[in-house]
């Protein structure tokens, strides 16, 4: 029992640390937080990007208007303000129900994509 139990601390404590790191799992909740990855509508760098181009009809005018669903650029905006989007999402912003590290983690990531693109 006593080798058991020696067996289960020292896996549990020498082993039991993150497997992976704080950046991985920033990557991995970038590119699919909870079904839909940010990049998919803000762009691999953050940078924002368009989503969809569409036709939208004008009531006074009849015609067809060209129009496009825009994700904004997420790389450069503050702390709360982030936090805010993901707080309360607004039009076709999906909710992700992130907890605050990770939202505080996702956040250093995207802040970080110049650096990480410089360095590599």
């Amino acid at each position: 029992m006593r080798l058991v139990l020696f067996l289960f601390f020292l896996i549990h404590f020498g082993f039991g640390a993150d497997f992976i790191t704080k950046t991985e799992y920033a990557k991995m909740l970038y590119k699919n937080p909870r079904g839909i990855g940010c990049n998919l509508c803000h762009g691999e760098k953050a940078e924002g990007k368009i989503i969809s181009k569409y036709l939208q009809k004008d009531r006074k005018t009849k015609q067809n208007l060209q129009k496009e669903l825009v994700a904004p650029p997420i790389n450069n905006i503050s702390l709360d303000r982030f936090k805010q989007a993901l707080s309360n999402p607004k039009s076709v912003m999906p909710s992700y129900f992130l907890t605050d590290e990770e939202i505080l983690i996702l956040y250093e990531y995207i802040r970080n994509f110049e650096k990480r693109t410089n360095n590599e």
